[in-house]
């Protein structure tokens, strides 16, 4: 009796414990769909630069304080610069959350690096991925070092997350022959969604975010959709590599044809707005700091008391540490001295068009730039030619060795002798009249 009792007891302990490790259908069906969980889901839309990495960096963070289960990167790009794509990638790499791009049309160039840095990729079925060798802004294919650099970064990315590398090198080097897939010689690869599919490159295709939703497990999981602010999208306006030299060519005219306008106007006006929106958009960026202020406001300082000062020295550091804070607030050193040295040009060639125009006499510079002359018509003469002279005869009163002094009709004048020595009270007649020089000869 006792052993069946003790059998009971065992039979009834095990049904217990079981009973408490299985979870109930409901937390099953929460696991699988999503339920409780919070997803980002977070644009890379338009070209890639400087501003977008602005705004991952910042929608990133965001998800990361709020705790995000998942960070879902729409793509729509036709690439950008890849030292911008570099540094998403480096925040890609970072992130500790599952991330999936979901590409919703192209992935071109620097935006096929970015995706191959997520964890997984799905496709739209009319959508691409690929064609991202290194071209520079005149169109032409970069030099052999930036290429083999790039190539690398896109092999280590595709290796990073269990891709066949080969793929990502024939994105980057048209050398590599896959006719398969239509990047014979000479022809970046692009992947569509099935061949993609074929190589590993996606995990699934997909027709919208509520089907890729489903296929992470995440159809119940609550959505946070982020887009960049109004000051974020002109911020990646204003840091166009394009836009950047317009502003400052504008911002370098306007300034200009103010000096030779009188009093403050639109030209001014148009100059001081385009310098303001160049920084600006380079803050908002996250490219300008306080350090790049300051030394833009020293500078404009020291140009205004260049107008009290005289000597120029003041003027020239002023005009130093304007260029000095442009260069500081630029990502690439290279592009903003090419901005720069346009801005430059424009304003050289303004200056001297409104010179030849306008003239000094208007504006501004009509308050620094000294204008009056001693002209003769004002009755100003450097010298009186005396021709009246010539013919005269005249007594030395010293010796002229050649110089020396003479009267004639009592009137007691300077005067040099044709070469020879003439003693004093010598006559002599005057030869030759040459402005302030009276030549003599001796009689």
């Amino acid at each position: 009796m006792k052993g069946k009792l003790f059998t009971i007891y065992i039979i009834l302990g095990l049904a217990i414990i079981t009973a408490f490790s299985i979870k109930p259908p409901e937390l099953l069906y929460a696991e699988e769909d999503g339920s409780g969980k919070l997803v980002y889901v977070i644009p890379i839309e338009k070209e890639v630069e400087r501003g977008l990495q602005a705004f991952l960096s910042r929608t990133t963070e965001e998800a990361i304080e709020q705790g995000a289960d998942h960070i879902i990167f729409e793509i729509d790009t036709p690439g950008g610069r890849v030292d911008s794509a570099g540094q998403i990638a480096s925040i890609l790499q970072q992130l500790d959350i599952p991330t999936s791009s979901f590409i919703v049309n192209e992935a071109m160039s620097a935006g096929s690096y970015i995706a191959l840095n997520t964890d997984t990729i799905y496709m739209k079925p009319h959508a691409t991925m690929g064609a991202s060798g290194v071209i520079n802004q005149d169109g032409t294919a970069a030099d052999k070092k930036a290429q083999s650099a790039w190539l690398e970064r896109m092999r280590t990315s595709a290796e990073s997350n269990g891709r066949d590398p080969l793929y990502a090198a024939a994105m980057t080097d048209s050398s590599i022959d896959l006719p398969e897939y239509n990047a014979g010689e000479g022809k970046f690869l692009t992947l569509g969604p099935k061949s993609a599919l074929e190589v590993g490159y996606a995990e699934g295709v997909v027709d919208d975010r509520v089907e890729l939703l489903h296929e992470l497990g995440l159809s119940n999981a609550s959505i946070v959709e982020k887009e960049t602010t109004f000051s974020e999208e002109v911020a990646r306006f204003l840091t166009n590599p394009v836009v950047i030299p317009i502003l400052l060519s504008v911002a370098s005219l306007g300034l200009i044809v103010e000096l030779y306008s009188p009093g403050f106007g639109i030209p001014g006006t148009m100059g001081l707005v385009s310098l303001i929106l160049f920084f600006y958009g380079h803050i908002i960026a996250g490219l300008a700091g306080m350090e790049a202020i300051i030394l833009l406001i020293l500078g404009v300082v020291l140009i205004i008391v260049e107008f009290f000062v005289p000597g120029g020295i003041m003027g020239l550091l002023g005009v130093g540490a304007v260029i000095g804070s442009l260069l500081m607030s630029g990502y690439d050193i290279g592009h903003m001295t090419m901005s720069v040295s346009i801005a430059f040009i424009v304003a050289v060639i303004a200056s001297i068009i409104l010179f030849k125009t306008m003239g000094m006499n208007k504006g501004f510079l009509r308050h620094i730039i000294l204008t009056d002359s001693t002209t003769t018509e004002l009755g100003y003469v450097s010298s009186e030619n005396r021709l009246d002279l010539i013919g005269l005869e005249g007594i030395t009163v010293t010796p002229l060795r050649p110089s020396g002094t003479a009267i004639f009709n009592d009137e007691r004048l300077d005067v040099v002798s044709e070469g020879s020595f003439i003693q004093t009270d010598k006559r002599v007649k005057v030869v030759k009249v040459e402005g302030v020089r009276i030549v003599v000869r001796e009689l």
